[in-house]
């Protein structure tokens, strides 16, 4: 999350926390907030909003695969399944003038206004009416994964609807620049998909929320998906790991769809000359908004590079 100062606002799974990166790379921790914050965006009411995943088991490897310890330098850390800790996932909100915090939602109500528990949410993006669409990525365990959904928090914060089911892994979320579609990447389909909207969090076609359109599968090589942005003019930015399969050394990238499903570049991300396989976000900032600030997961380094069209002003951000 970019901010005007010129500083970052993101998650780290593994420490817990929401933290700040000021632009010459201090960090500061904002918060513990347990499980594993896994994304941040700018809300109603002055506070920010986290989709707390609850928690993985990590894994760390060499270049060759080989497990090593946490902290080897040149090191990969992977994220696997639910821990034995585990208890379950939420949406957590944060205040950045009091520096309190709390959990808005750990359940959701399905078409029925049956509760279930949140698995694993993982993504989120406020509309124009304050409202705010969020992906559950849900948990893997030896024999067994979640089936997850999409969900809209309401406006004022009172309720946590189920809008899409059943989705594999949907992990990336975005609004289109006028809001009239919802994107969704599915990290193991390798496929962005859309729904039209009639307005904001109201699906114009809601007897067919289990057929979505598709805006492409033809992401480059094998590229798993993770979160997105969108630029101003509607070009999809979607997070790539590992496009050359389960290599641990490769370097993974932004891919850019236009919004006819047009593939237009695949920008692989080789910073510094480490390794990088496993980009996980990214958030338009700077004065013009060219700049990408993008999160490698795997490495833990936050990167930045210019882009030629400028990203979306989101909802909420300013």
């Amino acid at each position: 999350m970019a901010m005007p100062d010129g500083s970052v606002v993101l998650t780290e799974l593994s420490a817990q926390t929401l933290t700040r990166i000021a632009p010459d790379g201090t960090r500061e921790v904002l918060a513990t907030l347990g499980g594993s914050p896994n994304a941040v965006a700018m809300g109603p009411r002055g506070r920010w909003y986290v989709c707390n995943s609850g928690g993985f088991q990590y894994v760390h490897l060499n270049m060759t695969g080989a497990p090593v310890a946490p902290g080897t330098p040149g090191s990969i850390c992977l994220t696997l399944g639910q821990p034995p800790d585990y208890q379950s996932g939420s949406i957590q909100w944060f205040d950045p003038v009091t520096k309190q915090s709390g959990v808005l939602f750990d359940a959701f109500v399905d078409a029925s206004g049956a509760p279930h528990p949140l698995r694993g949410p993982d993504d989120l993006v406020f509309d124009s009416a304050g409202g705010c669409w969020i992906t559950d990525f849900g948990k893997a365990r030896p024999r067994d994964r979640d089936v997850t959904g999409v969900y809209y928090l309401s406006a004022d914060g009172t309720s946590l609807k189920e809008m899409l089911f059943p989705l594999d892994s949907p992990n990336g979320i975005a609004l289109s620049p006028d809001g009239s579609r919802l994107y969704v990447a599915e990290t193991y389909r390798r496929r962005i998909s859309y729904w039209d909207l009639a307005a904001p969090g109201v699906l114009k076609n809601p007897q067919l929320a289990t057929v979505p359109n598709l805006l492409t599968n033809q992401i480059p090589g094998q590229g798993l998906l993770d979160s997105m942005k969108v630029d101003e003019q509607g070009n999809v930015y979607v997070a790539t790991m590992l496009p050359k399969g389960n290599i641990v050394a490769q370097n993974g990238g932004i891919t850019v769809i236009a919004p006819d499903g047009t593939v237009l570049e695949f920008i692989e991300l080789a910073v510094g000359g480490q390794f990088d396989p496993l980009p996980s976000n990214v958030s338009f900032g700077g004065p013009d908004r060219k700049t990408a600030f993008i999160t490698l997961g795997g490495s833990g380094r936050l990167v930045a590079c210019e882009m030629q069209i400028p990203g979306l002003t989101l909802e909420w951000s300013h």
